[in-house]
């Protein structure tokens, strides 16, 4: 399928801010807007972003009914979710494209938005697993990484740090992936993400060693590992101090042992300080060797015009 790139952003554009999931501390909100205006860029703030009922921020109907209203709206240039924490996949077989095929923008988040990002892709939009207004209250660097890729600097993350389970190789192909939780979740579901021929990319938060082999192993014997081109491993934080005899990034190695394909662990992808931008659906290259490896965005996605 061919992924269609929104255009990147230009001052005065404006970003919506939404809570399709969990709700987040509104002074963060501003800090975000604070932020968005120093950018240049003009926020747009939904009518559920600084809501709270129960464990998401409104109601399935109004987190739903915001989001498509910011899908929809043709001045629109971007859509920065608020949080992740649980609530995408409450909603996500309910929105449409009718309206986002005249207008398409960047989607931005990571963590439970992971489920956007796949039905984004299904629909044949690349998306941005990005920060989100924490980050951008703080103006830290996963903010300012995301600013720069929005106004379409080049991008590429390396690392200088080898893990002993990396593996050499370079490739060049379209990338997928986010939240592992999410895309176990999604296994079996028409939200399963396709791994063919792609670059996976995965992170987690807070998850026992046992889940995150179970999950793997889940990949594995459902064949998303096998023909995989590549492999990125973010951030796993916030280990349960109980459960560290052994370490994600072996359990990780040892689900992708049998394929040799290039692997590069240690990626600043997720829940830790610095979250790399990823366009999710865009094509990367992906190279490794002993001294580390690098992640770059290539140039030759489709560009939607205006």
């Amino acid at each position: 399928m061919n992924i269609t790139k929104p255009q990147y952003l230009k001052k005065g554009d404006k970003v919506a801010i939404v809570a399709p999931a969990g709700p987040v501390d509104p002074e963060l909100i501003d800090g975000a807007i604070a932020r968005l205006h120093k950018w240049g860029f003009t926020p747009q703030v939904g009518f559920t972003a600084k809501g709270k009922v129960g464990r998401f921020s409104a109601t399935d109907e109004d987190r739903l009914a915001d989001l498509q209203q910011a899908m929809d709206d043709p001045t629109v240039a971007a859509i920065l979710c608020v949080r992740g924490g649980y609530g995408c996949l409450r909603i996500v077989d309910k929105l449409n494209f009718n309206a986002f095929a005249q207008r398409p923008k960047w989607l931005i988040g990571f963590s439970d938005v992971t489920a956007l990002h796949a039905l984004f892709q299904q629909n044949g939009y690349a998306s941005v697993h990005g920060a989100m207004c924490r980050a951008l209250a703080a103006n830290s660097d996963s903010a300012k990484a995301l600013c720069d890729m929005l106004k379409g600097k080049e991008m590429k993350c390396e690392v200088t740090e080898p893990s002993p389970y990396n593996r050499s190789g370079e490739v060049t192909a379209p990338i997928t992936g986010g939240n592992l939780s999410l895309l176990y979740a999604m296994r079996g579901t028409p939200l399963d993400v396709d791994t063919k021929g792609k670059i996976l990319f995965i992170e987690d938060l807070c998850e026992r060693m046992y889940h995150i082999d179970r999950m793997m192993n889940n990949l594995r014997l459902g064949g998303k590992l096998k023909d995989l081109a590549g492999l990125v491993v973010g951030c796993f934080s916030d280990i349960p101090e109980d459960d560290t005899l052994i370490s994600a990034e072996k359990v990780i190695a040892d689900a992708v042992a049998g394929y040799d394909y290039p692997v590069l662990f240690g990626v600043p992808v997720g829940h830790e300080g610095f979250n790399w931008p990823v366009v999710e659906g865009a094509t990367y290259t992906l190279s490794v060797n002993e001294q580390g490896g690098s992640l770059s965005l290539a140039k030759e996605s489709k560009r939607c015009k205006k």
